[in-house]
């Protein structure tokens, strides 16, 4: 096997083998404890920029299939782990981890000490880091891992964003036949959404969906399909589109994505949501949630090693019920400097206390900072779509159900 080292930027040094591509990598070196849900987390955006040391031992061993993924590709710039499983077996199967990472070019690293490695990391924070398989030389590694940009203050959110508007068409998974397409669920008078009863009084015609337009900074597949599953009619645009063309669009609600990155690298979104205050309905998840803080007034700060994995407890302090939810971030909403009052907190991470999730009381605005969507993970917070579809409904109700079939 290739050799391949992995140096930090505080000179930690590991050496492994090569796996996936070969070449040389450089990311925000960052763990994750998830057990499975590889594939899903080399295709979520939101690692633009990072590379990801799982921390279970052995990856790879159900291999890689057709449906899995989050995204068009793996976003993440390096990937570390114990054992990489050159023997997958699952009857979804298609290939594996390794041929998977080559066709992608991502380079891997295995054969470290990965307890070791996620240990450093948790003591001394996330930190610049470089796996190469070309340059062996510990100081010239450690040195290129210095002079990465790292992520303060960029703009990785247009490397991973659509350019172009589009419809979300496909609902969720449903064994033995797969993700099902809008077009298979339709009813009569309806454009794509198959849960048009759900707010129809006896004897009343069916509204139509839900129009909702989802700001894209790195969006997960399976956040759209969690709201066309819960009635909405999604559109999907481009992270710098204007607030005027997005209130243009007619929306019943407004959607804030996921994200790679430091949410102040995206002035121009922080802009346009500041701007959506107060029209529609805005429902904000992970970066869309630390936007929506930044654009209420309020700051954002960098946690030492984030949270990555899918076994995280949240308490939501509206209903006192603890959750275990999927994360990957590596940055909080500072509550307290909102100047807002009328903001309030609704979930916290029992772990570290950090903020989870924030309301406002009088505007319909809500947003989360952990992942209700899973994949991969728990589905305890998957009500969260339910709670959005709810505040358009009374919107709805409240001007008058602009849109209703009469």
């Amino acid at each position: 096997m290739k050799r391949a080292v992995l140096a930090l930027a505080d000179g930690a040094i590991f050496e492994g083998a090569s796996f996936g591509a070969e070449g040389e990598a450089v990311g925000e070196v960052v763990f994750n404890t998830s057990m499975t849900g590889y594939q899903e987390v080399l295709t979520d955006p939101s690692y633009k920029g990072q590379m990801v040391v799982m921390t279970y031992p052995l990856i790879g061993n159900y291999g890689i299939n057709l449906e899995d993924v989050e995204s068009k590709a793996p976003a993440v710039e390096g990937f570390i782990v114990k054992e990489a499983s050159p023997y997958p077996s699952n009857w979804r199967s298609a290939r594996d981890l390794d041929g998977y990472l080559r066709e992608h070019g991502v380079v891997g690293i295995q054969g470290i000490d990965t307890r070791a490695l996620t240990r450093h990391l948790r003591d001394h924070g996330a930190m610049e880091g470089v796996v190469s398989t070309r340059d062996l030389t510990p100081d010239s590694l450690v040195a290129k891992a210095k002079a990465s940009p790292g992520l303060i203050g960029r703009d990785l959110v247009k490397e991973v964003a659509c350019a172009e508007p589009y419809t979300w068409q496909q609902g969720t998974w449903k064994l033995g036949t797969g993700y099902e397409e809008s077009s298979k669920f339709q009813v009569p008078g309806s454009k794509s959404e198959h849960q048009l009863n759900l707010f129809a009084e006896p004897g009343t015609r069916n509204p139509e969906p839900f129009k909702v337009v989802a700001f894209d900074c790195g969006i997960k597949w399976n956040i759209l399909r969690k709201l066309l599953e819960a009635g909405c009619d999604v559109t999907v645009v481009p992270a710098e589109t204007s607030a005027a063309r997005v209130l243009g669009m007619g929306p019943d609600g407004i959607f804030l994505s996921n994200g790679p990155g430091d949410p102040e690298g995206v002035p121009y979104l922080i802009d346009n949501v500041r701007k959506l205050i107060g029209a529609k309905p805005i429902f904000g998840i992970c970066l869309g949630h630390q936007i929506l803080g930044l654009a209420l007034g309020g700051r954002t700060y960098k946690l030492k090693f984030g949270h990555h994995g899918g076994n995280q407890p949240v308490k939501d302090l509206t209903t006192g019920k603890v959750e275990i939810t999927t994360q990957n971030h590596g940055f909080a909403v500072d509550i307290a400097s909102i100047p807002d009052k009328e903001v309030e907190l609704t979930h916290i991470n029992l772990n570290d206390q950090t903020v989870e999730g924030m309301r406002h009381r009088r505007l319909p605005i809500f947003s989360v900072q952990y992942h209700p969507e899973a994949s991969p993970g728990p589905h305890d917070a998957a009500y969260l779509f339910q709670r959005f579809v709810d505040l358009m409904a009374r919107e709805r109700k409240t001007a008058g159900a602009p849109g209703e079939r009469r």
